[in-house]
């Protein structure tokens, strides 16, 4: 290749890859293919060992309905497809490697689907091939550029281990942010607020309930890309969490800290926090440090439908058991319920006959093994 062409193949390279980042590149990329190697249509389509069935990932130049031809008539027809199933990957072949091109011609696969392109000529090379399924890349040559030649061959060589290493990147790419925004669904579903900061106190990540609290402002508030606290108290002990990461690397032990705020209107809240790393080699954006805070409160969220199940608790049962484990004594639960003390220890009894319990204490105890942890808790009926 000349010093242009040489420049024209590192830029089409570079773009190659920078369609593993951005999907909405590949067929732009596609074009600077076809273009580079000689082509006038390029496809990339996948064939299943069995030779049941065929999927088209990526195509530039071919209108929709010759690719629905080709899927539906046209692929068993195809001389150069099944060959790759036997074949080395990157080896490029074209028509006349398989047959006479005067026989090529002659076949319906060329005078039906080739020609009426305006191609004259295929060439394919295998880009990945595996148990299941084998990868190829299929560029098609136009008419005026005539059949398959050397140079075409060795471009389509060039190139076929870049185009299969940018599959395998976007792959990783994509799956990658998959999980990450599965997580942060998950995360978002907590009660708990969840905060990430990095190595300098900045948030890099905050989940719903987090947001919530921060837009509340009681006890946290976010300005700017970090948290600050409401009152001088809580800002001492929000600024205390941090120590976590502080000589990170001196210990094998991931350090915790657990420390008590107070919000401006007397709410406590419960702040957990430790660290994600110990390598000081961190991205500025990279998480080292999480937060977990809750609100210190004696009913947590209970999954009421996991109790009524596992004790066959009615609705009117279950509602005297969330006000013991609010309120505690018998007068004070009938005030709140609106019902006799006579009703509540009616219930109080058969709340004892069915879990087993013979104290309320112990009905508190067993009512917390069933916190729930999601921000939304399915209540009791209504009814008493």
């Amino acid at each position: 290749m000349t010093i242009l062409e040489a420049n024209r193949f590192s830029s089409l390279v570079g773009e190659i890859y920078d369609a593993a980042v951005d999907p909405a590149q590949r067929s732009a990329a596609l074009e600077q293919v076809a273009g580079f190697v000689g082509g006038s249509a390029v496809t990339i389509l996948s064939r299943d060992a069995a030779r049941l069935s065929i999927e088209i990932h990526q195509h530039y130049g071919t209108e929709s309905r010759f690719r629905e031809l080709y899927r539906d008539r046209y692929v068993e027809l195809d001389p150069l497809l099944d060959r790759h199933l036997d074949l080395p990957v990157e080896q490029i072949i074209g028509v006349a490697d398989v047959m006479p091109y005067s026989d090529f011609v002659a076949t319906s696969f060329y005078r039906e689907w080739v020609e009426p392109q305006g191609a004259v000529d295929l060439a394919t090379v295998t880009l990945e091939q595996s148990n299941a399924r084998t990868t190829i890349l299929q560029v098609m040559r136009g008419r005026s550029r005539g059949t398959v030649d050397d140079s075409m061959r060795e471009r389509m060589r060039l190139l076929a281990p870049h185009i299969q290493r940018s599959r395998i990147m976007g792959r990783q790419i994509r799956a990658r942010s998959h999980t990450v925004a599965d997580l942060a669904e998950v995360l978002d579903a907590l009660s708990t607020a969840i905060c990430l900061f990095d190595a300098d106190g900045r948030v890099v990540h905050a989940n719903a309930s987090c947001r919530q609290m921060l837009a509340d402002g009681d006890l946290l508030a976010i300005v700017g890309d970090r948290i600050v606290a409401r009152n001088t108290q809580a800002d001492k002990i929000f600024r205390r969490l941090f120590d976590v990461v502080a000589d990170v690397g001196t210990s094998s032990v991931v350090r915790r800290r657990i420390e008590l705020m107070t919000s401006a209107d007397g709410q406590h809240y419960l702040a957990h926090a430790f660290s994600l790393t110990r390598q000081r080699s961190l991205q500025r954006d990279a998480a080292a440090t999480v937060m977990f805070l809750q609100k210190a409160a004696m009913v947590p969220q209970l999954a009421t439908d996991a109790i009524a199940a596992a004790f066959r608790l009615t609705p009117s049962e279950m509602r005297v058991l969330l006000a013991i484990v609010e309120l505690g004594g018998v007068p004070d639960i009938a005030a709140k319920l609106g019902i006799a003390e006579t009703t509540v220890k009616t219930h109080l009894g058969r709340l004892f006959e069915k879990t087993g319990a013979g104290r309320q204490a112990d009905l508190v105890k067993i009512a917390a093994g069933f916190a729930a942890p999601f921000v939304q808790a399915t209540g009791p009926d209504d009814a008493v």
